[in-house]
């Protein structure tokens, strides 16, 4: 009785595992710098098995927290703030590459004045036709977050568990059906990532983007092993919602990446 909870909040118990995540994102940084200096990637492989396993772990001990009762409404109210914050952060991060892409394109540099001389897309840059696999990709990718919304529905206006899994199982194979897209677009781009600030531009966005449809479906992948293993409630599914409020930011992303960088910009 001396320990008994007569509060909502949750106490955590200390933890090695901000100090390992701290290191790993460290070292994996520090190897980037050396990778980038012609020095191998093995220590930066080394920081990103540490952050890959402190990933693991961390969220491991965070679902067995939740399943045992350990997110009380309170708490679960200071996740979903938190994870709201943390979607800003990444409104922000594509913001800048917009921002460049935007730059650039209003005012593209030329050899003697920036706004007469320049031309957009610089000469020699044949663009994708927006309308052909680039359209395609955005309708994948609807229908995807579409999927996912149906499994949300499902769990918490109908706690009907078999639509939940098959909900997720579409959302994923179109996520990873997106990216093999993606990666196949990439192979047939007629410029590259240096030597002009096209591709650059281009590759940033689209490919950070690309980068966070590959989270999201493992996210996504996460939630359908939860699902299958009995998790989830229609009261208690926060780790769920984080996935589908981050599947929808990769879609409306992908949005204005298709309407600024593959339409307007072209």
């Amino acid at each position: 009785m001396a320990h008994e909870k007569n509060h909502d909040y949750h106490i955590l118990t200390p933890s090695l595992w901000p100090l390992l995540g701290a290191l790993g994102g460290f070292i994996m940084l520090f190897g980037a710098v050396l990778f980038f200096h012609d020095s191998g990637p093995w220590v930066l492989l080394i920081g990103f098995a540490m952050v890959a396993y402190v990933m693991f772990g961390w969220w491991s001990e965070m679902v067995t927290e939740g399943e045992q009762g350990d997110h009380t409404p309170v708490v679960r109210i200071g996740l979903r703030y938190g994870f709201i914050f943390f979607i800003m952060s990444e409104v922000m991060f594509f913001s800048a590459w917009f921002w460049s892409f935007f730059k650039h394109a209003m005012y593209p540099m030329g050899p003697n004045s920036p706004a007469v001389d320049g031309v957009w897309p610089p000469a020699g840059i044949e663009t994708f036709d927006p309308f052909h696999l680039p359209l395609i990709n955005t309708l994948i990718l609807l229908c995807s977050g579409a999927a996912a919304t149906w499994a949300h529905h499902a769990l918490v206006h109908e706690n009907n568990r078999k639509d939940l899994v098959n909900g997720l199982i579409l959302s994923i194979v179109l996520g990873a059906v997106f990216t093999v897209f993606q990666a196949y677009e990439y192979s047939h781009a007629t410029f590259g990532f240096s030597g002009n600030i096209y591709g650059a531009n281009f590759f940033m966005a689209t490919g950070f983007h690309g980068f966070h449809v590959i989270i999201g479906t493992i996210f996504l992948f996460v939630c359908l092993m939860r699902a299958l293993k009995g998790h989830f409630t229609p009261e208690r599914h926060v780790g769920f919602e984080a996935a589908a409020w981050y599947w929808h930011f990769v879609d409306v992303v992908w949005l204005f990446l298709f309407g600024a960088v593959y339409i307007w910009g072209a």
